[in-house]
């Protein structure tokens, strides 16, 4: 990776970092407090999240075509300033209206500014020679929570949720604009390989199956991810574990996300995307296994086998339509492909807490199922259909 490569990875990946602890992991240590506020339920705070996610994939899609056309600088930059509004929009709410208006906004942020815009930009810049680009920003971006959680518990600990809030949206114009900005101009787009399923129009079709089957493996990658990530500490302590050690193996889950993206970039970039997923796909319903048979005593390999899997996915989300339908037209497809996921991603804590309210720990084997219905879509793409893994 050059200089300037690696100039463009920190960059993006820091600029990533941020916006994901400033959205996505804001609600874990704010809704209380903003519920207590004003005068609402905790869960209608999760709902607000809930309805940016939904705008989020509304508009993955159109974000994409931008990032086509325009590049990635132009668009991540402007989401910095979408998502400075939003938060400061949050800071000043007095109800749920205003609640639920400002996390619209955040979440027209989302939907052009994580990672499908990022993986967008890097395959205009990069082309198909971005797999270990992509691995960079998601191995930074997997600190987000590490960084955004102690920081997000100390701006509240010292200005209150609102002046968190405000905090972040500080961060974005001071620190997340000027990263973004650093991102080197997209050439113009030429046209597609001849021959590749996606040469001609940047929007052609692109066929049908592989296409379905990612949009599954998607779907259920995110919708186990957020379930876990909302109910993972709750399960353990149903299956046996103290709430001490349910706070430490959950813990466990973003350490083994960055080894999981650290064996992505170093073993499995030698083989195949496409394997490497299918590899990622095994590892959480393999835990679930463990955790069933062996009880709380399994619960740290559990939350290792879930995370480093989950690692792995998440670059598989930027890699593998790369290589199955080329770079052109990348940034609208990727918005497309990940519509479902986003809603699965909306819909995950409260579909999850439902089973765990109906089936205890149980509950699990809803995840574990949904996750060999994401290796078997996986098992449907031939590897021989697809381009060579490159470099």
């Amino acid at each position: 990776m050059g200089r300037s490569r690696t100039g463009t990875v920190l960059a993006l990946g820091s600029a990533q970092t941020l916006a994901w602890a400033s959205t996505y992991y804001l609600p874990a240590l704010l809704a209380e407090p903003m519920a207590r506020e004003l005068g609402v339920s905790v869960p209608t705070v999760f709902a607000a999240f809930s309805g940016a996610l939904v705008v989020s994939a509304a508009v993955g899609p159109a974000a994409g075509r931008a990032v086509d056309r325009l590049g990635g600088r132009p668009v991540l930059a402007a989401t910095s300033a979408v998502f400075a509004m939003g938060l400061a929009l949050l800071s000043a709410v007095s109800g749920p209206v205003g609640l639920f208006a400002a996390w619209v906004v955040i979440g027209l942020g989302m939907g052009c500014g994580l990672y499908d815009a990022a993986f967008a930009a890097l395959v205009r810049l990069d082309g198909r020679e971005a797999r270990g680009a992509i691995t960079g920003i998601t191995l930074i971006a997997g600190f987000a929570s590490t960084v955004g959680w102690p920081l997000t518990g100390a701006l509240e600990a010292e200005f209150g949720w609102r002046g968190a809030c405000f905090g972040w949206a500080l961060l974005h114009l001071l620190v997340g604009l000027p990263l973004n900005l650093r991102l080197p101009p997209a050439a113009r787009q030429g046209p597609a390989d001849p021959g590749h399923p996606a040469a001609g129009n940047a929007s052609a079709a692109v066929p049908l199956r592989p296409a379905l089957c990612l949009a599954t493996v998607f779907a259920v990658t995110w919708f186990i991810s957020t379930a876990m990530a909302a109910h993972l500490p709750r399960l353990l302590m149903a299956g046996g574990a103290t709430f001490a050690t349910a706070v430490a193996i959950g813990s466990l889950v973003g350490p083994a996300q960055v080894a999981g993206r650290l064996l992505e970039f170093s073993l499995l970039r030698r083989v195949h995307p496409l394997l490497s997923a299918r590899i990622a796909a095994v590892m959480h319903p393999a835990g679930a296994l463990v955790l069933g048979l062996v009880g709380a005593p399994g619960a740290a390999a559990f939350a290792l086998l879930h995370g480093a899997g989950n690692g792995i996915l998440t670059i598989a989300k930027g890699t593998l339509p790369l290589v199955l339908f080329g770079p052109h037209g990348y940034g609208q497809r990727q918005g497309m492909l990940m519509v479902q996921a986003r809603l699965a991603q909306a819909l995950a804590p409260w579909l999850f807490g439902l089973a765990f309210d109906r089936w205890g720990p149980g509950a699990l084997w809803l995840s574990a199922g949904l996750g060999l219905v994401g290796l078997a879509a996986l098992l449907l793409v031939s590897v021989d259909r697809t381009e060579p893994a490159g470099r």
